[in-house]
C-alpha cells in the first residue's frame, strides 16, 4: 500500500475504506472485517456515522496487530469546545476499544472549534491521537487556525473528485504543509460517474473501470483517497489502482472534468443556519 508521510512525520495509507451512512451496524462491522482481511489498513469513521462500535469489533475480529491499521475518527460539531472535545474523543476511544486514534479530526469548522484544538492538541503531546486534522475547512479558517495555534493540522478533508478538483484548495494546503485527503472520491455515485464516457474510455486503454481511473486521478494527484462502499468486489477493484498510471495527456483530459468547487458552508447568513440546524438534527439522531 502506497504511504504518505504527514507535516508530524506519520506514515499515513494513501487509500482506506470509508463507513459513512452504513448504519447497519452489522453491516458496518462486516465491512470493516472483510476491508482489513483484503489488505486495507485506512479505516476511516466518525462520532457521527454512529458506527463506531462496529467498526472496532471488526478490528478485533480482523486480529492484524494495531500498528499495522490506521484509524481515523471525528469530533461531531455539537463537542466543538475543549471540554466537549475531552469527552468526544473519551467517547470515540471507548466505542472503538482503542487505547489511541491514529488521526482525529474537527469534523466541522463551527462553534468553539478553537477550544476543541487545544484539547486536540493537548491529547496529541500525550499520545493519545498520533495525528490531529480538520475536516471541510475553507481556506481561510484552516490558515486562520495554523496562525493562532501552536500545533498544525496534519490533514484537512474535503469533498474532491473527478467533478469537485479542489485545485485551489490542494495548493494552499501544499503551500501550508497540510495533506488533502478526499471525501466522497467517487463522487458518491453522482453525475453518472461509473458511466461517464471519457473515464470508461481511459480506463479502457488500461484494463480497469471508471472507479479506478478516478481514483487513480486523485491518487497522483498526491491525494488520500477513502471510498466507502459494503462489497467486497468493489473493495477489491478500489484498492487495484496502483498497478498503472494515468499518462500526462490523459491526466488534463480528465481535468475538464471539473464541474463545481465541491460542499462548502454557505457564506449567506441564511443558508449558513439552515445547515447548522440539519446539522444538530443529524447529530441528534
Amino acid at each position: 500500500m502506497q504511504t504518505v508521510t504527514l507535516n508530524n512525520g506519520v506514515e499515513m495509507p494513501m487509500l482506506g475504506l470509508g463507513v459513512f451512512q452504513v448504519t447497519d451496524l452489522n453491516v458496518a462491522e462486516e465491512s470493516v472485517y472483510q476491508a482489513i482481511k483484503l489488505g486495507y489498513r485506512l479505516i476511516d469513521t466518525a462520532a457521527a456515522y454512529a458506527n463506531e462500535e462496529a467498526v472496532g469489533r471488526a478490528i478485533k475480529r480482523a486480529g492484524v496487530p494495531r500498528q499495522e491499521l490506521f484509524i481515523t475518527s471525528k469530533l461531531w460539531l455539537t463537542d466543538n469546545s475543549y471540554e466537549g472535545a475531552k469527552q468526544g474523543l473519551a467517547r470515540s476511544l471507548k466505542k472503538l476499544d482503542l487505547d489511541y486514534l491514529d488521526l482525529y479530526l474537527i469534523h466541522q469548522p463551527v462553534g468553539d472549534y478553537y477550544g476543541a484544538w487545544r484539547y486536540l492538541s493537548e491529547a496529541y503531546k500525550a499520545g493519545t491521537i498520533r495525528a490531529i486534522g480538520v475536516d471541510n475547512f475553507s481556506q481561510q479558517r484552516l490558515v486562520d487556525l495554523i496562525n493562532f495555534t501552536d500545533v498544525r493540522p496534519a490533514i484537512n478533508m474535503v469533498e474532491t473528485n473527478v467533478f469537485a478538483q479542489r485545485v485551489a484548495d490542494h495548493q494552499a494546503m501544499k503551500d501550508f504543509d497540510v495533506q488533502i485527503e478526499a471525501w466522497s472520491p467517487l463522487a458518491s455515485g453522482q453525475h453518472n460517474v461509473f458511466t461517464q464516457p471519457l473515464l470508461n474510455e481511459i480506463g479502457q486503454a488500461h484494463g480497469k473501470s471508471a472507479a479506478q481511473v478516478s481514483l487513480r486521478w486523485l491518487l497522483q494527484r498526491g491525494i488520500i483517497v477513502i471510498p466507502k462502499t459494503v462489497h467486497v468486489d468493489r473493495m477489491k477493484q478500489n484498492m487495484d489502482v496502483f498497478d498503472f498510471e494515468l499518462t500526462d495527456d490523459e491526466m488534463k483530459q480528465i481535468a475538464t472534468l471539473n464541474e463545481s468547487n465541491g460542499y462548502q458552508f454557505s457564506e449567506d447568513a441564511h443558508g449558513f443556519q439552515q445547515q447548522l440546524e440539519f446539522y444538530k438534527r443529524f447529530s441528534a439522531e
